[in-house]
């Protein structure tokens, strides 16, 4: 092989993306979820989640209205406070809302948060 062509090591894989890092709510602090919830796309996400079957959503099909970037950082955000969970399915990246283990940390929290006023 000559210098200028290297070869991707064996461990590359063929995703470009790095996968989702993800916080379990066990670890969230009630004020980190209180401000994951508190914005207006966060908790239209979680309420799309919260009627959909796990790992039936892929990012792009939620009616938000913002762009690809600020809908990234939106998701970020929602793992971090270990509200979903996401993981790669070819191209896309779908999602699920961790209700179970959520409620276990702080129970009736999304109860009151997802009821429409």
């Amino acid at each position: 092989m000559t210098k200028g062509n290297v070869a991707a090591p064996a461990s590359a894989s063929a995703s470009h993306r790095t996968p989702p890092e993800h916080v379990h709510p066990r670890d969230v602090l009630l004020e980190t979820a209180m401000a994951a919830l508190s914005d207006p796309v966060r908790l239209a996400l979680v309420r799309e989640l919260a009627a959909s079957e796990d790992w039936e959503r892929t990012c792009g099909s939620f009616d938000v209205p913002v762009r690809k970037a600020a809908l990234s950082h939106h998701f970020a955000v929602l793992r971090s406070a270990g509200l979903i969970e996401q993981r790669d399915a070819g191209a896309k990246r779908i999602n699920r809302l961790r209700r179970a283990e959520f409620d276990e940390h702080f129970p009736g929290l999304l109860d009151l948060v997802l009821r429409r006023r």
